[in-house]
Parts: structure tokens; C-alpha cells; sequence
């Protein structure tokens, strides 16, 4: 296939709550990889991880609020609203469903990437999407197992093949690791501490008029 397609990221997590580490990730691959546009997909029921602290519905406000006036940043509620388990392969099916004529690039962190045998179904993602393995510098790509047969098949070095094919490709990318995690932000607030500078000040603002992550809630 020698056509560009117009390729889509696919950034899914709990966003419980979205932070800059999320952001600069999502920013710094949305330029690199010549994204159209980045996709923020919340999850509804986490299928490897307990439930999130806050209703669905908090979560996308501070998602909306988060992306807020960025072009190419899109919140997109389909697993919100889907019920059962957020199974990332019926969300990729929904979206290659819908987007017949696009590429389509899950983004995944290397510890995620790490464990995607795990995950329902994940021989199909490939078939469905591209895998973008998001890394910190110095880290290292597996090179033995299932994982490094997977690979030796489907890693490419090229941006293009991220538009040249709809799917089948890894493609692993080196970004900016702000280190920043949501839990770590859930205990701040819980303990009565100020998320500023950790999340964007719209973020801020709805944890702090929904009263998240305080722990009498």
C-alpha cells in the first residue's frame, strides 16, 4: 500500500486524574508521528487494575478540561459508555469500524507494552492498529520471548509506515518522562495538598469543585 493514510492515536487509561505526564506524552507523539489527531479514551471498568476513584463522569470533565484548546486533542466517551469490561480490542474494532480509511496507533507505555500478553484478545490489536510503545530514554525494547519474536516481525524505524498501512506495525518512541503519576496526585489532594503544576489549572479546578479524591468522599 503506497497511499498515505491519515493516521489517529488511541490514548486510553483511566485519566483518574489526567496530568501532565499524560499531555506531554500525547503532545510530543502527536507532532513526531504526524498524528491528525490524538484520541483520549477513558476507561469505564479497567479490565487489569481496581476501579477508578471517581465516577465516569468527573474523569471526562477533567479529560475535556485537560486537552482543552489543543488542536488535534479529542476526547472521545465511547468506553464510558460501552458496558462490561474496557476491553482496548472492542474499542480499536469500534473505531477501524467507524474509520475504515485511516491508520489507527494505539499508544502504549513500555510497561504496559511489557505486559500485552495479558490483555483480551491482544493478538488481534495488531490486526486493528499500530502499537506506538511510548519509552523513557534508556530503557530497552524486549529482545527474547514472545514479545521479542513480535518485534523482530512488526517493529518499524519509519514514521511513514504509521500512514502507509492501516495497521500491523510497532513503533517505539522515546518521550519526555515527567514523573508524574495519578496516584501519586489522588493521595496529594486526599491529604489536602494543591495539584498545581502537576495537572493543568482547568484540571485543578474540577477536582477541586467535585471534591475528588478527598478522602471523607
Amino acid at each position: 500500500m503506497s497511499a498515505s493514510l491519515t493516521a489517529v492515536g488511541v490514548f486510553g487509561g483511566t485519566f483518574d486524574p489526567i496530568h501532565y505526564g499524560h499531555l506531554r506524552t500525547a503532545f510530543e507523539l502527536l507532532q513526531a508521528l504526524r498524528l491528525a489527531e490524538m484520541r483520549f479514551v477513558p476507561a469505564a471498568v479497567p479490565p487489569h487494575r481496581g476501579p477508578p476513584r471517581v465516577a465516569a463522569e468527573a474523569r471526562l470533565s477533567m479529560v475535556l478540561a485537560g486537552i482543552a484548546g489543543q488542536p488535534g486533542f479529542v476526547a472521545d466517551d465511547r468506553e464510558l459508555r460501552r458496558a462490561g469490561p474496557s476491553y482496548t480490542v472492542d474499542t480499536l474494532g469500534e473505531l477501524r469500524r467507524e474509520l475504515p480509511d485511516r491508520a489507527l496507533c494505539l499508544v502504549v507505555g513500555m510497561d504496559a507494552f511489557l505486559g500485552l500478553p495479558t490483555w483480551h484478545r491482544w493478538r488481534e490489536l495488531l490486526e486493528l492498529a499500530h502499537v506506538v510503545v511510548a519509552h523513557r530514554p534508556g530503557w530497552q525494547a524486549p529482545d527474547a520471548g514472545v514479545l521479542g519474536e513480535l518485534l523482530g516481525e512488526r517493529r518499524s524505524h519509519r514514521v511513514a509506515d504509521l500512514h502507509e498501512q492501516p495497521s500491523g506495525r510497532i513503533f517505539v518512541h522515546a518521550v519526555t518522562q515527567l514523573e508524574i503519576s495519578s496516584s501519586g496526585l489522588r493521595e496529594l489532594v486526599g491529604s489536602g495538598g494543591d495539584p498545581r503544576y502537576l495537572t493543568p489549572d482547568a484540571v485543578r479546578d474540577v477536582i477541586r469543585d467535585n471534591g475528588c479524591y478527598l478522602r471523607n468522599t
